[in-house]
């Protein structure tokens, strides 16, 4: 699967490092994360499905690292920069071992179908 991104070719170079570093800093906490921790949940308050993740992996027993960012009036810029890295559109973001498996939805499914136990280990 390759996403559509805009070519750095039509990105003017006047911009471009705009683009790249914009609100860099939460990209490289949440990859220190990721590099640091087999299971992290990054989420945001007052959101119901980055809680339902967390409820899930507690009922489980799966150990994770949450980091939260905001609510949905603040840090909204930060978790743009966090969409835009990612490619995907909503809070949770699940990563295990480093790789996406996507939000509450999918840890669910990855729970009862076992998968998630078999990723970590």
């Amino acid at each position: 699967m390759a996403r559509v991104l805009l070519p750095e070719s039509n990105i003017h170079p006047a911009i471009r490092d705009r683009i790249a570093n914009y609100r860099l800093s939460i990209v490289r906490e949440v990859q220190a994360a990721i590099a640091a921790h087999p299971l992290v949940v990054v989420g945001m308050g007052m959101n119901p499905f980055p809680r339902k993740a967390r409820r899930l992996l507690d009922a489980a027993g799966v150990p994770y690292h949450y980091m939260g960012y905001g609510s949905y009036l603040s840090m909204w810029r930060p978790r743009s920069a966090l969409k835009m890295w990612t490619g995907w559109p909503t809070f949770p973001m699940v990563f295990v071992r480093g790789t996406l498996v996507g939000g509450a939805a999918e840890v669910e499914k990855l729970l009862a179908s076992g998968e998630l136990r078999t990723l970590l280990s």
